[in-house]
């Protein structure tokens, strides 16, 4: 069983298309810890619509606040204290993506931050990099510190017009393997996310 916590170098990188496409592409079931905002059209909603095959199940959230922020930020603003070790894995035999909020020093309490829990999860994770000036430096860094951690990483998917010094460089100055890109699309389908799913799935 694989368990892939799907982490980005930032916020609104693509992680939850990219989770669809891993799911799709893995057969997997979907789990997302917290979910902060958007609370009428979740971003397990989203998934689920997304993904196509019958194998996949989707795991209710541990957390759930209304307000769009920063989770210790949303979890305040409702008086609730985020426990970490409410996060348990669910009970599954099928392989996990998990996705996580935002980037990987995102706090979900004063002291627990989102390398945190997968550090907790013992997950290997996919790092998502969106092409934009400034995002070698912030691949890096996202890359090292989960290296400090010793948290293995399975690879990058970028997201974006392709930008192939970019890319080069990140790859071989980490030695991180690139699994995939996601280039712009006019339509996010079902169509879309399988044709994605068998590009990606032999580097899976």
């Amino acid at each position: 069983m694989k368990k892939i916590f799907v982490t980005g170098i930032g916020t609104d990188v693509g992680k939850t298309l990219v989770a669809a496409i891993l799911t799709e592409a893995l057969q997997a079931d979907y789990w997302k810890p917290v979910q902060a905002g958007n609370l009428e059209f979740t971003d397990t909603d989203r998934v689920k619509e997304l993904v196509s095959n019958a194998q996949s199940c989707f795991y209710p959230e541990a957390y759930r606040f209304h307000m769009p922020a920063s989770p210790h930020l949303a979890a305040a603003a409702e008086n609730i204290e985020i426990n970490p070790d409410k996060f348990i894995l669910p009970e599954a035999t099928n392989h996990l993506v998990i996705e996580g909020a935002g980037g990987l020093l995102v706090p979900l309490t004063a002291e627990f931050l989102i390398i945190d829990l997968i550090a907790q999860l013992q997950a290997e994770v996919i790092l998502v990099s969106q092409n934009y000036l400034g995002s070698i430096n912030h691949t890096l860094l996202s890359i090292l510190c989960l290296q400090q951690r010793q948290i293995p990483i399975k690879g990058i998917i970028f997201n974006g017009p392709p930008t192939p010094s970019s890319e080069d460089y990140i790859t071989q100055y980490t030695r991180v393997p690139k699994l995939g890109a996601l280039l712009p699309e006019t339509e996010i389908n079902l169509a879309m996310v399988q044709h994605y799913a068998a590009q990606w799935r032999p580097n899976l």
